[in-house]
């Protein structure tokens, strides 16, 4: 997804796009880190620490807002990208090899010892499979993708993108749909509201949803080959307004221009609807509250959708403002967040499980995780993946033989 040469005026923009990209996989070992420490009235995760706190539940929730709307954007916009510089059927080639086989490869991979550590929580107080969880084997379209389901919706919005597309040439052979979409794209992207313009779709189905909570956000489709219309609507969207943004990258310069108001009305959009979420959520027998909690699900449907669009455009406004430039420790991390990402959801759960029974203070726990898993993985990145066929698969090419960044290795850069 990198080697952007294809949009020659604009390539310092293209560095921090990259960025972004590597920063929405790594910030994703970030969040499922969180889980054990996060209070909640009944157990959401695999294992619940004796130490918990409202700090890593914040943190859990702010990543959430954008992470995966941030990543489906910009994959929409590389998709595009790829689509132009290969065409049709070198881009399905190149999907299906960078997309579709790790996710055939590697899902069974990883999902073993992720049963096996879930297996061994549940000889610890409050661990063992989430309530409510399926059984095994499952029952299809019932199926446990995990943390995969975001390849295995990829591979969905490409098909549908290429056959739409193709419907869009044969109907519009002058160009001129193209052309009248392409400005009023723009015309979106220039208007101060476009957050709230594009938070729309997906606010009308969460608003819909009698069952949605904004502490979980865009529903994702990991227990299910079946994708809900939550994921097709929030993350379709983003990835569809990647493909239209290659067309004008230009229209990036106005997110670098308001980062700092997009960052700022993000932060108390997400403050708000935090503190919504704990309102929403409180246990049986708490005080009554002065209006119905379908009045405050409403509500929090209404902040929550913008509070993605805003978070999103802040994210990727602030990569562009000051990560532009080429970096090699950053492109060393972008190139890595891929495999880091698959990999990484065994070795959070099993250190989760080890200290989740220390009389330490949970942020010494959480720093512990991320400091034993970041040079571990990065370690195994470099050894095993970066100069092999591993690494061609995941990232196109082969990567010339160099010292990795010390920072990257030593889990100095991770987040």
């Amino acid at each position: 997804m990198s080697g952007l040469t294809a949009v020659p005026s604009v390539p310092e923009r293209l560095h921090a796009l990259d960025a972004v990209r590597g920063l929405a996989l790594l910030l994703g070992i970030v969040l499922h880190a969180t889980l054990s420490f996060v209070p909640a009235p009944t157990r959401i995760w695999f294992i619940q620490d004796i130490h918990q706190s409202l700090i890593p539940a914040m943190l859990f929730f702010a990543i959430h807002v954008f992470r995966m709307t941030t990543f489906f954007l910009i994959a929409g916009f590389f998709a595009r990208m790829s689509f132009h510089r290969r065409g049709s059927w070198g881009f399905i080639r190149d999907r299906l090899q960078r997309i579709g086989l790790p996710l055939v490869i590697f899902w069974p991979i990883v999902f073993t010892p992720m049963v096996l550590v879930v297996i061994w929580a549940a000889s610890f107080p409050h661990g063992g499979p989430i309530p409510g969880a399926r059984g095994w084997p499952p029952v299809l379209p019932n199926f446990p993708l995990t943390h995969f389901w975001f390849l295995y919706v990829l591979l969905e919005l490409y098909a549908a993108m290429l056959v739409l597309r193709s419907a869009i040439v044969r109907l519009d052979a002058s160009g001129a749909l193209r052309a009248a979409l392409d400005r009023l794209f723009a015309g979106i992207m220039r208007n101060p509201l476009a957050p709230a313009i594009l938070a729309i779709p997906i606010g009308i189905v969460f608003g819909l949803d009698p069952r949605w909570l904004n502490a979980e956000g865009v529903r994702t489709p990991d227990q299910s080959l079946v994708t809900n219309l939550q994921a097709w609507i929030g993350f379709g969207t983003a990835f569809g307004f990647g493909w239209l943004l290659y067309r004008q990258v230009d229209l990036l310069r106005i997110l670098e221009r308001r980062w700092l108001s997009n960052l700022l009305l993000s932060l108390g959009l997400i403050l708000i609807g935090f503190v919504l979420a704990g309102v929403i959520s409180a246990a049986p027998g708490a005080p009554t509250l002065p209006v119905r909690r379908d009045t405050l699900r409403l509500v929090s449907a209404i902040l929550y959708a913008p509070a993605i669009w805003t978070s999103t455009f802040a994210f990727i406004g602030l990569a562009l403002r000051f990560m532009s430039g080429f970096s090699p420790m950053r492109r060393y991390l972008a190139d890595a967040s891929y495999w880091l990402y698959l990999i990484h959801m065994p070795i959070v759960m099993a250190l989760q499980v080890a200290v989740s029974q220390l009389d330490w203070p949970w942020p010494v726990k959480f720093a512990t995780i991320l400091a034993v898993a970041f040079p571990v993985m990065l370690a195994s990145y470099h050894l095993l993946v970066r100069f092999t066929f591993v690494g061609v698969v995941l990232n196109g090419r082969r990567a010339p033989r160099e010292a990795a960044p010390a920072a990257a290795l030593t889990g100095a850069a991770a987040p």
